[in-house]
């Protein structure tokens, strides 16, 4: 599998999205892992908020089993998203405070069962965000040894930049929704010059800022690459199974391909061994131009201008 840089960290093309990991018995998280693993997976996803906390866990209690394994991976997870009720009384809602972030991940690496995190991501923007604590916390953090390098999800070009200005830890990766069922950073920059659009579009904000793109929900939902798939979606499987069929891999492979094409590391969430070595057909696969426009256009529903 080919690497794929963060920053000065070097990790596998693809990551292993461990949201739905803590639903799984110990046999079952065990067999994902080590079927990620043998695909060439280093990289894995996590958040505070997966399982509540479980999905940490699992992983944790996995590598405790596994004894040299936390050297050979990364470990990523983020923070920022708090569960309504938690304390009792409060809303869902975004916290960036220095606190909060301190606090996730004393939490994260205590379920982990690891003293440090590879890469710590702000899972989405807060409005309340003082960028001045976030780089208060991120110091704290980078001093101690407790993570090594920074990121953020869901974030927009002007959010970074809020942010970015500030830090003293420099900001490595964005993850982002992207797949052939979620097209807005791609549109943005097509269409850039035909509708209004608010600001630089993303993907060239990222590249021109130095910050790597994550892709969330890459296979979107599978709806592109199912046997047997819903009306809406019959045009964009029917497309992705000739191409699929062209190239002599599995439809998952396509779907993935097509978004590391654009630069971008899928987290692919599945944790079904045969569909983790479906999904890693497509970090070695080239997609042509033409195939990729093909799947581009379906998804979009017509032309490119």
């Amino acid at each position: 599998m080919m690497p794929f840089s963060l920053g000065d960290l070097t990790v596998s093309r693809l990551a292993a999205g461990c949201m739905t990991l803590g639903g799984l018995d110990r046999a079952a998280a065990g067999a994902a892992l080590d079927a990620a693993l043998d695909a060439g997976i280093t990289l894995f996803d996590h958040a505070d908020i997966y399982g509540r906390g479980a999905s940490e866990t699992v992983f944790g209690q996995l590598l405790a089993d596994r004894p040299g394994l936390r050297d050979r991976v990364v470990l990523q997870s983020k923070c920022g998203i708090r569960f309504a009720d938690d304390p009792a009384g409060t809303p869902k809602r975004y916290d960036l405070s220095r606190d909060w972030i301190t606090t996730s991940v004393e939490g994260s690496l205590r379920r982990l069962g690891t003293d440090r995190l590879d890469l710590l991501l702000l899972h989405r923007p807060d409005p309340l965000m003082r960028p001045d604590e976030v780089a208060a916390a991120f110091d704290d953090l980078h001093a101690s040894g407790k993570v090594a390098a920074f990121g953020v999800s869901n974030f927009g070009a002007a959010q970074v930049d809020r942010l970015a200005v500030v830090l003293r830890q420099p900001l490595v990766v964005n993850q982002l929704q992207l797949s052939l069922g979620h097209l807005g950073p791609v549109e943005a920059g097509v269409t850039v010059n035909m509708e209004p659009t608010p600001g630089e579009p993303l993907l060239d904000a990222m590249a021109r800022r130095g910050l790597a793109v994550q892709a969330w929900a890459p296979l979107a939902g599978g709806a592109a690459s199912r046997p047997n798939p819903a009306p809406e979606h019959a045009a964009l499987a029917a497309a992705v199974a000739a191409v699929a069929e062209a190239h002599g891999v599995a439809r998952l492979a396509v779907v993935v391909a097509w978004v590391t094409r654009l630069g971008a590391q899928p987290v692919i969430g599945t944790t079904e061994p045969g569909r983790i070595r479906a999904c890693a057909q497509g970090a070695d696969l080239d997609l042509p131009r033409d195939d990729w426009y093909r799947l581009y256009e379906v998804a979009r529903g017509h032309r490119v201008p």
